[in-house]
């Protein structure tokens, strides 16, 4: 049998892992890394080999690296769109496991923050070893997300006394009520949809490249801060060529 570790490695820096996924990482016989297109994404290949330096040397296993299948919004039909995404994730999933994974062999991926939160691996994953017959198991290292990071930089609590916490996509956000949100992490936002939120009495926290050397933090209300937080935004995806952030939106209390 073959086994395929998902490892949550949460930000990116060897710091932030959890013992149980520095143990893991001594069992693993091939480590599998997906490569995304786009300048600057070389620094993120490069943010999981240093781990692996960091913690279990150079030798003793090996690392494939495949090109990740682009996700594209062909169609105009966002959910097919994606559905197709995910079978070209599929198909690459399983020949990377045929191909260079051998029976009694552990592979692994090292995913940012969480595996269980807003990633597609564990349920492509899953997939496969429902299909493999007993020839393929799986387990789960849970990271640091960033949505702890988020509060723990920012020096805050994720949730006040009594109130509840969401956490959702920048989709969401950009097309939701903006009177549904109270208390809210947004991640995958990749239009800014903060600014829908202005005239709502809200602040907003956000990250850049959360838990990384660079890291970059941002607050104030949202009715003040949008266009210095949209020019910060823009500024920074254009000198490193990608963007990796996350923000918290909090309607502020009525204090009698």
């Amino acid at each position: 049998m073959k086994k395929l570790y998902l490892i949550g490695m949460g930000p990116g820096l060897p710091e932030f892992l959890t013992v149980q996924a520095i143990e893991a990482l001594k069992r693993i016989d091939v480590f599998f890394m997906l490569e995304k297109d786009g300048r600057g994404k070389e620094e993120l290949l490069q943010m999981r080999q240093d781990i692996l330096h960091h913690y279990i040397g150079e030798s003793g296993y090996r690392v494939v690296v495949a090109n990740s299948p682009t996700r594209r919004m062909a169609s105009g039909d966002y959910k097919e769109d994606v559905k197709v995404w995910h079978e070209e994730k599929h198909a690459l999933f399983q020949r990377l496991i045929d191909e260079e994974l051998e029976d009694g062999q552990n592979g692994a991926l090292l995913l940012w923050g969480d595996p269980a939160i807003y990633d597609q691996t564990v349920s492509l994953v899953s997939d496969l070893v429902a299909r493999s017959e007993g020839q393929l198991d799986f387990e789960i290292i849970p990271g640091i997300t960033s949505v702890q990071m988020l509060a723990a930089q920012h020096k805050i609590p994720l949730n006040r006394i009594g109130e509840s916490i969401t956490i959702t996509t920048g989709r969401h956000a950009e097309t939701c009520d903006p009177s549904e949100i109270d208390n809210a992490v947004v991640m995958l936002d990749y239009n800014a949809s903060f600014q829908r939120f202005r005239n709502q009495n809200m602040d907003v926290y956000w990250a850049g490249y959360l838990g990384c050397p660079d890291e970059i933090l941002f607050s104030g209300p949202v009715d003040e801060v949008t266009d210095d937080l949209l020019r910060l935004k823009a500024e920074t995806r254009e000198k490193k060529g990608w963007l990796m952030d996350i923000y918290l939106l909090r309607r502020r209390r009525n204090e009698a």
